[in-house]
């Protein structure tokens, strides 16, 4: 990108003061230009029309829409879009589904100011950057045994045993005493685990393998 022409990037994240620090960090740098904020996944892939951002970085926990299927409908629509994930979390799964879904970056909240930028920068380019963490999740899922590819974790067995009840995410939410958004984040966990697009196999899955008692 020329210096006459800055990168222009979309915030979305939940939390205000994430936004604002993140806006404070695009000031900083000539090349970079603040051309939106969005504090959910819906409202993200209206924006991304709306404003046309070179770069969205893009939080994962939001309500509603999360923020890999927002991806995913930021990419469908607006294909010359990149989206650099930037979470708090380091999870295999979550990574995995973030990078299907399009992403060309994913990196944590950790990084350092510098970092992000030559991450905005890169993708522009069309070169992702990867969080160390997310690398070694990566290495690890392809490295894996098939038959360790549905081992869950003790959190995502408790929310497969109340699907199979068939309690909904928000009732599994209230039982287990969990944000929507991070039973909607274990829910997709677990489908992207039994290799199922739905609920209803998950189910069928589990009673099948007797993966719940």
């Amino acid at each position: 990108m020329s210096e006459s022409k800055p990168i222009r990037v979309l915030l979305v994240d939940d939390h205000a003061v994430v936004r604002s620090g993140l806006a404070g960090f695009l000031l900083a740098f000539d090349d970079l230009k603040l051309v939106g904020e969005a504090a959910s996944g819906e409202e993200a892939v209206s924006l991304c029309r709306q404003v046309q951002p070179d770069v969205v970085l893009m939080d994962l926990m939001l309500p509603g829409m999360d923020g890999a299927e927002a991806t995913r409908a930021i990419r469908e629509r607006c294909p010359d879009i990149k989206v650099i994930v930037l979470t708090s979390f380091q999870e295999e799964e979550l990574v995995q589904r973030a990078l299907q879904a399009g992403a060309i970056s994913y990196l944590l909240k950790n990084v350092s100011v510098d970092e992000l930028a030559e991450a905005i920068r890169a993708a522009v380019a069309g070169q992702p950057t990867l969080a160390p963490e997310a690398t070694r999740a990566l290495i690890h899922a392809t490295t894996k045994s098939p038959g360790a590819e549905i081992d869950l974790t003790p959190r995502e067995q408790e929310v497969l045993a109340l699907m199979v009840q068939g309690l909904s995410n928000p009732a599994i939410a209230e039982r287990l005493v969990l944000s929507r958004s991070t039973v909607k984040f274990h829910v997709s966990s677990i489908l992207l685990k039994l290799s199922v697009s739905s609920r209803t196999e998950a189910v069928a899955f589990a009673l099948q393998h007797h993966l719940v008692g």
